[in-house]
């Protein structure tokens, strides 16, 4: 079993200078990241942070766009936020199709519907013959 398996990803459990040391960013730096918004690591009782495995996950997109793209800090933040509420609208997308697959697939067939005021419109429901 992975190490990272143990944990679930909003578990925090990384204290600032392992995840110094897992990014490769300086101790600072991540206080700073946390200052202007990018990552919001939880704080145990004697108010050390503590970064869950998304704040990490996180962490190393952020340094993807500064480091790779020249993204300023303010910009990645508007990148991240919006990646984040396109995969929830991506995962509420998908269970509202679902749910109308769900519907569909219990849907009853229509009713079948027999003419009986007539012996020529016998066996010719829906065809539209001697109908008025």
């Amino acid at each position: 079993m992975d190490q990272d398996d143990l944990f679930d990803i909003e578990e925090p459990c990384y204290v600032i200078s392992i995840v110094a040391r897992m990014t490769g960013m300086h101790a600072q730096t991540l206080r700073q990241y946390e200052r202007i918004g990018l990552v919001e690591p939880k704080r145990s009782r004697g108010n050390i942070r503590l970064y869950s495995r998304a704040d990490v996950a996180r962490l190393r997109q952020a340094q993807r766009l500064i480091s790779d793209l020249g993204v300023n800090p303010a910009g990645v933040e508007v990148i991240l936020r919006m990646n984040e509420r396109l995969q929830a609208t991506e995962a509420e997308n998908e269970l509202l199709r679902r749910e109308v697959q769900r519907l569909r697939d219990r849907r009853l067939p229509a009713p079948r519907v027999e003419y009986r005021d007539s012996p020529d419109t016998r066996g010719a429901a829906g065809s539209g013959a001697g109908e008025r």
